[in-house]
């Protein structure tokens, strides 16, 4: 199987959930969260734990982790900004099957504080 890796920047409330599910899901979306970003550039990822989560939580989180590449080619890459501001949107309700796809375990690359 190929996988794509992928990064998502996060605070600490949903990384201690990704930590009670043995680093291989991500927790639902909450109501007013109806999309999921994972995000194709590392640096992007920085940028994002450092500039926004680091002002709202107080720390801030970049993850990495791998998903089947077949599986992935059902969501466009899209463009959020910059030529390297590249997301993937999985709508809320297609996570858990996302999740079934992640090949090994969330792992934390950077934290920032």
């Amino acid at each position: 199987m190929r996988t794509t890796e992928l990064w998502r920047p996060t605070g600490p409330e949903e990384l201690e959930l990704v930590r009670a599910s043995g680093w291989r899901r991500w927790p639902p979306r909450l109501p007013d969260q109806p999309i999921f970003y994972p995000v194709l550039d590392e640096d992007y990822a920085i940028t994002i734990a450092r500039d926004w989560n680091v002002p709202h939580s107080g720390v801030g989180y970049v993850t990495r982790f791998s998903v089947d590449t077949a599986f992935l080619r059902r969501y466009p890459v899209r463009q959020a900004g910059g030529r390297t501001i590249l997301e993937l949107w999985v709508p809320a309700e297609e996570l858990a099957e996302f999740n079934r796809h992640i090949a090994g375990l969330i792992e934390v690359v950077h934290e920032f504080r």
